[in-house]
């Protein structure tokens, strides 16, 4: 890459103004979040209403027509409502169109008449569904006159909204975080070019990571989710691996001494012996986030898998552009590395001397720990035992951020359909029966299925259950709840739902179905609890293999497994009580749900999994070289911990203010995401990093280094002369 710099630009040059192509023709192939369950019982609904309910489409979307002085008697509001329902029917991808007028007036025109609802059934599958809701909002929007407004709600235009509200939400977070981002570099390298570099990297691998999201929308669909996740996720590592190769250069050149651009070849060399030791380590990084990543794709529901393919593909470009794009750039720029330099004493000692002698203040701070690790090493496990309770008792759900969208038509819709109408009007319960195996239901049967039916109407959470549709022998009914169909109370009433048709039906009656969104929720909660210790066990097994390999050491990769365990569940934890609990709701801005978003535990224990693995490697990996050199672990460990402090604590920082800078979403999800994942990485860098490692590598000693055939050459070193 040095040696051929010129052409290596070039190349990239080219490729990176293709994906700036692509990055605004991404944010139009994005669809709504699947939170859809294969093989589930809410999938098997929406299978039997295609199969035999076509007339009703997959989904039922409500058409909101609303005024303030105009009522639904009066002419002006009755030919508005005539021309949404024309517009929607000329949509494609509407099934049909239901009018106030045509249907049931009782129930889709409100009391005081001022709004009246047009049912509206959309064909296609998740995202196609979320296309066409899109298409009949631009459709019927058009028609508003007057005083009179019309908007479209229900799950895909709730979705919609959701997603465009994302999209500003990463471009806020985007502004906010690369600005602090690059303060923090100035400061941990001491120098204006040096900082740069690192965030023009970043920048690159994002672009890359852009187009190759872009490129597989041919074959796949993501969601604004997934590129928030990568973009966050990306974002971070890509500049905590930059900045890590670029110190190491750094440290490289002043070892060679060199001082001209134009001596190509030992600059070469340094840019060779950053890549051989610094590269190294953050291919291995990469490589165990993406082994952690991989295990998401056991979960049957697209969302997981989704986000596993979005944060790997990320993280895979930034690893691209770290061995590639950086060592071109870096042998373009030698010495030049250095320019915009800080005073001396804001500089970083590794980019100023190679003089060691003196023990610098990570060093004794690494002694002092290891005077007395059983004392450190516990108050660091009580603090983060403490900090996990809270997971014991997390609640899952999923809150579609509704009250968040008052500005955008379909969150005026929705609110002038709630207020107006039951609540779960948004979305009701579809409950359909067939006889066993799918076939027919008897007449005994059917008549099983109305008592089912009616005694679901006496539910006090039921506001009515709307007349059932048959076909082909099958029924299907739909249940309006008095709750929104994302809150708790609808989550328990699907359960309690289900349990009762599971009675009805018995062992050879009638095959009783409860679907719709809230089922789709209940689905993905279970499933998510059912393989989450699945999950776990695949990251953890696949870790230790790869770290056992890339350590040469037993001890060490379980070492750092049971540490990244603590700091997860801690950051979890703390989640849970924010979020969950609701302290701290006036400063993050958010209403308690009473719950944490249902799949958020399994992404967060993934994707911190791994970025927890990096500052271990780049630690552990350094203290190795001390430890190879010296043969003296005490010493080894201090060494590693000077060198690579700065950078590791620097590395953190910014990674915590590129997740912090999510908390400002509006989305709920972003939030709870920014925290957990900036809380992970804080308390890795603090007390994992700085008090935990230096504390069990003295208690193990040269067990650390143990491993079963390996040659002795390391242990019979002659001690270092260099003090720490």
């Amino acid at each position: 890459m040095a040696r051929h710099r010129r052409l290596v630009l070039s190349v990239w040059a080219v490729l990176l103004a293709l994906c700036a192509l692509a990055y605004p023709r991404l944010e139009d192939r994005l669809g709504a979040m699947d939170f859809g369950v294969e093989g589930s019982g809410s999938a098997q609904v929406d299978a039997l209403v295609a199969q035999h309910f076509p007339q009703l489409g997959a989904e039922q979307a409500v058409i909101v027509v609303r005024s303030r002085t105009s009522t639904a008697d009066s002419g002006e509001f009755r030919a508005a409502v005539d021309a949404a329902v024309a517009a929607a029917r000329q949509v494609s991808g509407v099934r049909g169109v239901i009018s106030p007028y045509q249907g049931l007036p009782a129930a889709q025109i409100s009391a005081d008449r001022h709004v009246a609802l047009a049912l509206v059934g959309l064909n296609g599958n998740m995202a196609e569904r979320a296309a066409v809701a899109r298409d009949v909002q631009a459709a019927i929007g058009a028609d508003t006159s007057g005083d009179i407004e019309i908007g479209l709600t229900g799950y895909s235009a709730v979705q919609n909204a959701s997603t465009d509200m994302q999209n500003a939400d990463l471009a806020r977070a985007e502004a906010i975080g690369i600005p602090v981002a690059l303060l923090l570099l100035v400061l941990a390298l001491g120098a204006l070019a040096a900082a740069a570099v690192p965030i023009g990297i970043a920048i690159a691998g994002l672009l890359l990571a852009v187009g190759a999201l872009f490129a597989m929308t041919t074959v796949t669909a993501f969601d604004s989710l997934v590129v928030a996740m990568a973009t966050m996720i990306g974002l971070g590592v890509g500049i905590d691996y930059a900045m890590f190769i670029v110190s190491r250069f750094r440290e490289e050149l002043l070892r060679a001494r060199v001082t001209d651009r134009r001596d190509h070849d030992r600059i070469a060399e340094a840019i060779a012996r950053s890549l051989t030791t610094a590269g190294k380590t953050i291919l291995v990084s990469g490589l165990v986030v993406m082994i952690s990543l991989c295990a998401l794709i056991v979960m049957a529901a697209p969302i997981f898998r989704g986000i596993a393919i979005g944060v790997a593909t990320a993280v895979t470009s930034m690893l691209i552009v770290g061995i590639t794009l950086l060592p071109a750039l870096l042998a373009t720029l030698g010495p030049a590395i250095n320019r915009g330099a800080l005073p001396t004493r804001w500089r970083p000692a590794d980019a100023t001397t190679l003089d060691n002698d003196r023990p610098g203040r990570w060093a004794r701070w690494a002694y002092v720990v290891m005077r007395r690790p059983v004392v450190f090493g516990a108050l660091a496990v009580a603090v983060l035992a403490v900090a996990t309770l809270p997971l014991f008792g997390i609640r899952y759900g999923l809150d579609m951020g509704v009250s968040a969208l008052d500005d955008t038509p379909a969150g005026r819709a929705s609110t002038a359909l709630t207020t107006n109408f039951p609540a779960g009007a948004l979305s009701p319960v579809e409950i359909v029966a067939t006889g066993p195996g799918g076939e027919p239901l008897t007449a005994q049967g059917r008549a099983r299925v109305d008592r089912f039916l009616a005694d679901i109407a006496r539910d006090d959470r039921v506001d009515t259950v709307l007349p059932a549709q048959h076909s082909d022998g099958r029924v299907l009914a739909l249940a309006v709840p008095g709750v929104t169909f994302d809150s708790m109370a609808a989550i328990d009433l699907v359960g309690e739902l289900r349990a009762a048709a599971a009675e009805a039906g018995g062992d050879s009656g009638p095959r009783v179905l409860i679907g719709g969104s809230t089922a789709e929720f209940v689905d993905l909660s279970e499933e998510m609890t059912s393989k989450l210790p699945l999950v776990v066990a695949l990251v953890l097994s696949a870790s230790l293999v790869f770290l056992t390999a890339a350590f040469r050491s037993i001890a060490l990769p379980i070492k750092a497994i049971a540490m990244n365990l603590l700091a997860t569940g801690a950051s979890l934890g703390i989640t849970v009580a924010v979020f969950q609990w609701g302290i701290g709701e006036s400063v993050l801005n958010f209403t308690s749900t009473g719950f944490v978003q249902v799949y958020l535990p399994t992404v967060v224990f993934a994707v911190l999994f791994g970025l927890s693995m990096d500052y271990e490697v780049f630690l552990i990996g350094r203290i190795r070289e001390y430890w190879k050199s010296s043969g003296d672990n005490q010493f080894a460990v201090a060494a590693g911990l000077t060198h690579t402090a700065r950078p590791i604590t620097a590395a953190a920082a910014i990674m915590v203010a590129i997740f912090a800078s999510f908390l400002t979403a509006n989305t709920l999800e972003l939030k709870q995401l920014g925290l957990a994942l900036g809380l992970a990485v804080a308390i890795d860098a603090i007390l994992i990093r700085l008090v935990l490692v230096p504390a069990l590598m003295q208690l193990l000693g040269r067990w650390n280094w143990w491993f079963p055939h390996r040659h002795r050459a390391a242990t019979s070193a002659e001690p270092a002369t260099t003090k720490v």
